[in-house]
């Protein structure tokens, strides 16, 4: 296949990149953003990256309408720039069966759609259920093989683990008719300067945070729909980050989408401009010159 070819441009993919998925811990990311010579760890949007619309709203300021936006074809990051009132719906880490498949439900009786980033590794284990994600219309991107911290290692380590898991999401996808898109999230937000520059130069688009849910904390459901809503409305609109792997996230969505809706919320779905992976060019080895 013409992707496996120009995925393997980079180089032989290690073996020993496969680690489980874990969720971020409260002790990583309470110290905020921290930058060193070639780390940015972060939780919030990359600001010179992505310009988007920041404005205070008071509750109910927008007219309650169809909670389904409009759709947002993004050939960059650059791109991705929301109106006040406009939310993008992120799911990462996934697919988990028992929890993806209940998402999918949530967002199917509210008609909406969203973007889920998921591992290589889990969509290798269960790709029947990352064809679902995408035969219900959603928009399926990656976030590596293995969910480990990219800065940490090695150039081309990095760039592998990044390919391997783009390869082992377009072959769980093969039966599905669609092919994976070229939206990428880091694992942990924590990126370095070289990565992101060759992740763009490579026509991935990189998917910031905005409003991070932090439904990997062991709250209650009720209190990560209060707190995401508390930041959406400090801000006005943003990209938000959820995990589909998380009891508390199925159990919170619902009513999470149903307050969206009744504040006048809509929610932007997110496309690519090309045809995805096979559409576009991919990182190479001249980009470690």
């Amino acid at each position: 296949m013409r992707v496996l070819r120009a995925l393997f441009v980079i180089g032989l993919l290690g073996a020993s990149l496969g680690a489980c998925a874990k969720p971020v811990s409260q002790k990583e990311l309470s110290g905020g953003p921290v930058a060193t010579q070639e780390r940015l760890v972060t939780n919030s949007t990359f600001k010179a990256a992505v310009t988007r619309v920041e404005q205070p709203m008071p509750e109910r300021i927008f007219t309650t309408g169809k909670l389904s936006g409009r759709t947002l074809e993004v050939g960059t990051t650059a791109d991705i720039i929301l109106r006040p009132g406009e939310v993008v719906l992120t799911f990462d880490d996934g697919p988990r069966p028992g929890k993806t498949n209940a998402i999918l439900d949530a967002l199917d009786a509210k008609g909406v759609k969203a973007t889920f980033l998921m591992l290589g590794s889990s969509a290798k284990a269960h790709p029947e259920l990352a064809r679902q994600v995408a035969m219900r219309g959603h928009t399926v991107g990656s976030h590596t093989y293995g969910h480990v911290d990219l800065s940490k290692l090695s150039r081309q380590a990095a760039l592998d683990e990044i390919v391997r898991g783009e390869a082992a999401i377009a072959e769980a996808l093969g039966g599905a008719g669609k092919g994976l898109s070229p939206f990428f999230r880091f694992p942990y937000l924590a990126q370095t300067g070289f990565l992101r520059t060759s992740l763009l130069q490579g026509d991935m688009v990189v998917l910031d945070v905005d409003i991070d849910s932090k439904d990997y904390f062991r709250d209650t459901p009720e209190a990560v729909a209060a707190r995401t809503l508390a930041r959406l409305d400090a801000r006005g609109s943003g990209v938000i980050l959820f995990h589909d792997i998380h009891q508390r996230t199925v159990d919170m969505l619902p009513a999470f989408l149903a307050e969206l809706d009744a504040r006048g919320y809509s929610v932007v779905r997110l496309v690519p401009k090309n045809s995805g992976v096979f559409g576009r060019s991919v990182i190479t080895a001249e980009m470690m010159q």
